[in-house]
């Protein structure tokens, strides 16, 4: 069995092109009483454009959404979670700034939606699978929530990493850094 992550396709992007190795998230309606969590350490990223808007983005202009075959999935990226956070001040949240694509009124929405303020947060370490995997939609990977149950995708075995050690070595480090108050460089 694969376990899918959902994630807005450009932001997918992000994190195969190594521009990005964070994943904050709330959960969305169907993720349960408990919200969410980073409960698998090892997924593939679904790409989705459900919810996505350009608008939402910290992106160049003239930026387009990427083609998604109508009635098929492809999945490029395995994700390998190194650690999490649960994160409950603002403050903290918004010195993360530069390591991730979405703007802060999306954040912001995210960390106030419900009465439980705070985001879910993920360093992650991203690789690229040597032959994209295709299969067919189906509506179990619809509606609202975080993970979804993937038809065994024996690629996911054989992939390279999408940074080298040295070079998620010193995120991770920018990283740690952000959270703890100190200067981002």
């Amino acid at each position: 069995m694969s376990i899918g992550f959902k994630e807005w396709a450009l932001v997918c992007e992000e994190i195969g092109s190594g521009r990005q190795s964070i994943i904050l998230r709330k959960g969305g309606i169907a993720e349960g009483r408990e919200g969410f969590r980073f409960q698998h350490p090892d997924f593939l990223m679904l790409p989705t454009l459900f919810h996505e808007q350009i608008a939402k983005l910290k992106l160049p202009d003239g930026s387009t959404l990427p083609k998604l075959v109508e009635g098929e999935h492809t999945i490029s990226y395995r994700i390998v979670v190194e650690w999490t956070q649960d994160l409950t001040d603002w403050q903290q949240i918004s010195r993360l700034e530069p390591f991730h694509l979405w703007r802060e009124h999306v954040i912001r929405e995210r960390f106030d939606y419900e009465e439980k303020q705070g985001l879910s947060l993920a360093f992650v370490r991203a690789y690229r699978l040597r032959r994209p995997a295709v299969f067919p939609d189906s509506p179990k990977y619809g509606g609202c929530r975080s993970w979804v149950t993937l038809p065994d995708l024996d690629e996911m075995l054989h992939c390279d990493p999408v940074l080298d050690e040295e070079q998620h070595r010193k995120v991770a480090a920018a990283v740690q850094s952000a959270l703890a108050g100190g200067a981002v460089g």
